[in-house]
């Protein structure tokens, strides 16, 4: 924008910094309010609309500097939009808008609310009207030829007064409507899990991906230790080609991490629609739920009753009941109440000779319908619907049996999970001290390199294990609720309640011991500060919700081995 453009322009400040100043504050705060739930592109065009990028209509700025402003604006509003993290519960409700089967599952059940009222009106009087118009000629021997014509109208009543098909129909659509409604029970129930389980397996492979990275920083010092011990001739080099060997190997679990962690970004967007952010993560601390009651017969029993499953069978055999029923109804007589008014105008066939031009009747009384032979269609119907009703029965019973056995499996799974977190808790803490132990063993000798490495391996696939096995124990407990049928949304708000904002995660690596093997610390090295070689190893503390505490160094060391005067490095 030149100077006479802006001076002759009372909109726009005569300086470009002023109205950097004046003008961006308000459109980032309108900006915001629309990036932070909004997609990129809707942030985008809000940024846009709102003149971040290009200042206000009809002012461009004159330098370079309120460009790089506006450009650094949107970008802080699109990562903070994109860094905006949700956690379990919001997730639920997002995926109950979003979610295709559930939302079949709703539309399912709107569609067979609408065949009571079809059933129901089987129940109910009918009437009916129909009109005519109507034209012709009488040729006869006996005179002469004569035309003919008229207008019928005609009003008709019927009123059921027995058909007991009719009445079996509507409770039977009734049941429909009850097990449509436990059709949507069930998938808001298995969204719950759905979505529980793709949450998880996010966390998850986050977990595995700074697992991988852990790994590699610890394996990286093992690997600078081992090419220092080389070069002053304390270790041979294959020390140093086995600590290569593992870094190749964690590239590739890291690889496999992330491709992990895509696809399960992947799963828990097509269930919520919500784009790729960051998660809400289980608390440091945070308490495991048991079973309550802890009696696997308890649940057992009541998967057989209450089971969302056993209840669509429950009333599907309770449907085909009905079935045998309106089979054999159909062999009964119906009885109706009918009456008729109709009114003709003009003349009729049968009253040509006539000055009759009008007539009117009304007529009522009850029509009795017997069926008496049907070609043997009724009987055959009957003996399907009884072999129907058996059917129906063995599947009610195999279907108690199989939510039964997976009653006994979510609560030995809750039960197992439980004991492996609390014993992979007490590996941690092994796994550290054999680690410790082994580092120690190097340095003074009595220990190689790929001990070191074998240690640091347990550690961190423990750690893993460990975070795996606590989401387990809460997706067990939801399982276990589920196949019982009473999952609620009480119990995501409980699990979500055990989640935290997601901050940094703190994952230092295992430092290797960057001493030459028998001679102390290396040279300039300070022990125990971080990043360079003699620091004490550290474990990670924030992981799958549970803390770990540093190694301490080992303030018992023992002295350094005093190294050979004359000793030439190993080829």
């Amino acid at each position: 924008m030149t100077a006479d453009r802006a001076a002759s322009d009372p909109a726009c400040p005569s300086d470009a910094t002023a109205l950097a100043v004046d003008g961006l504050r308000g459109r980032v705060r309108g900006c915001v309010r629309a990036c932070v739930p909004a997609s990129v592109l809707a942030c985008f065009r809000a940024c846009h609309s709102a003149g971040i990028r290009t200042g206000r209509p009809g002012c461009e700025p004159s330098s370079p500097l309120l460009a790089a402003l506006a450009a650094t604006a949107f970008v802080a509003l699109l990562l903070s939009g994109r860094a905006h993290a949700f956690d379990l519960l919001q997730a639920f409700e997002a995926a109950q808008r979003h979610d295709a089967q559930l939302n079949s599952a709703r539309l399912q059940l709107s569609s067979v609310r609408e065949r009571l009222p079809q059933a129901q009106a089987g129940l109910r009087p009918a009437v009916g009207a129909a009109t005519s118009v109507n034209g012709g000629r009488v040729d006869t021997d006996i005179g002469p030829g004569r035309n003919f014509d008229n207008v019928i109208g005609a009003l008709n009543f019927s009123f059921p007064l027995y058909r007991p098909a009719n009445s079996a129909l509507v409770d039977q659509t009734e049941i429909s409507v009850r097990l449509a409604e436990t059709q949507l029970a069930l998938a808001a129930q298995d969204l719950v899990t759905r979505v529980a389980d793709a949450y998880f397996d996010v966390l998850s492979a986050q977990d595995a991906i700074e697992v991988a990275d852990a790994q590699r920083r610890a394996i990286s010092e093992q690997f600078e230790a081992a090419k220092r011990n080389f070069e002053v001739g304390t270790a041979t080099i294959t020390d140093q080609q086995e600590a290569q060997a593992r870094l190749d190997l964690n590239s590739a679990q890291l690889a496999a991490a992330r491709n992990e962690l895509t696809i399960a970004n992947a799963a828990l967007a097509q269930l919520t629609g919500l784009p790729e952010s960051a998660l809400n993560t289980l608390k440091l601390g945070a308490p495991l739920p048991s079973a309550q009651p802890n009696d696997i017969d308890a649940w057992v029993a009541r998967a057989r009753e209450t089971n969302y499953a056993v209840q669509q069978a429950e009333l599907g055999a309770a449907i085909a009941k009905l079935d045998i029923d309106r089979a054999r109804y159909a062999k009964h007589p119906v009885i109706d109440l009918v009456s008729q008014a109709s009114l003709v105008k003009g003349q009729t066939t049968s009253g040509l000779n006539t000055a009759v031009d009008r007539t009117a009747t009304v007529s009522a009384g009850i029509q009795l319908s017997v069926p008496l032979y049907s070609g043997g269609g009724l009987e055959a119907r009957e003996r399907e619907t009884v072999a129907a009703l058996q059917a129906a029965e063995s599947d009610l019973e195999n279907t108690r049996r199989i939510s039964a056995q997976g009653a006994r499996q979510a609560f030995l799974g809750l039960k197992s999970s439980a004991e492996q977190a609390r014993a992979l808790e007490a590996a941690v803490a092994s796994s550290r001290t054999a680690l410790e132990s082994n580092l120690l063993g190097y340095q003074v000798g009595v220990r190689i390199n790929v001990d070191v490495l074998n240690a640091q391996q347990q550690v961190f696939s423990t750690l893993r294990d460990l975070a795996r096995a606590r989401y387990d124990v809460l997706l067990n407990e939801l399982r276990l609720k589920a196949v019982a049928g009473a999952l609620t949304g009480e119990d995501v708000t409980a699990i979500n309640a055990l989640l935290s904002p997601p901050t940094e995660r703190n994952f230092p690596s295992v430092t290797a011991p960057g001493a030459v093997r028998g001679a102390g610390s290396a040279p300039g090295a300070t022990p125990g500060a971080p990043g360079v070689p003699g620091t004490a190893p550290v474990l990670p503390r924030n992981f799958g919700g549970r803390a770990t505490k540093p190694i301490a160094p080992d303030a018992r060391r023992p002295a350094p081995l005093q190294q050979p005067q004359q000793q030439q490095p190993r080829r």
